[in-house]
């Protein structure tokens, strides 16, 4: 699994979002490739209607945390990308 840190520019308003504005995310994606993960982060943003996907960091989660009941139970973002394959949390400037 790994964790992105990217900026998308919305592609119309919706929301509290006007449209053009650049908003940041934090995306769980659950892959095995860093190269695929990377690309499915940026597909994923842009079906959410974001263009212009920046990635800015990019961290490989440990398979030993990703296999941790425990670890798993306290992060729920970690949790959905398990279950769902990728998380996407939108965050406020």
């Amino acid at each position: 699994m790994y964790i992105f840190s990217a900026n998308g520019r919305a592609k119309k308003a919706f929301d509290d979002i006007k449209e053009g504005q650049m908003v940041p995310f934090i995306v769980y994606i659950n892959f095995k490739d860093l190269f695929g993960a990377e690309h499915l982060c940026k597909l994923y943003l842009m079906r959410a209607g974001f263009i212009e996907i920046q990635i800015e960091n990019r961290k490989l989660v440990p398979s030993n945390l990703t296999s941790d009941p425990r670890v798993v139970a306290a992060d729920k973002a970690m949790a959905e990308a398990l279950k769902d394959g990728y998380m996407i949390q939108m965050f406020d400037e």
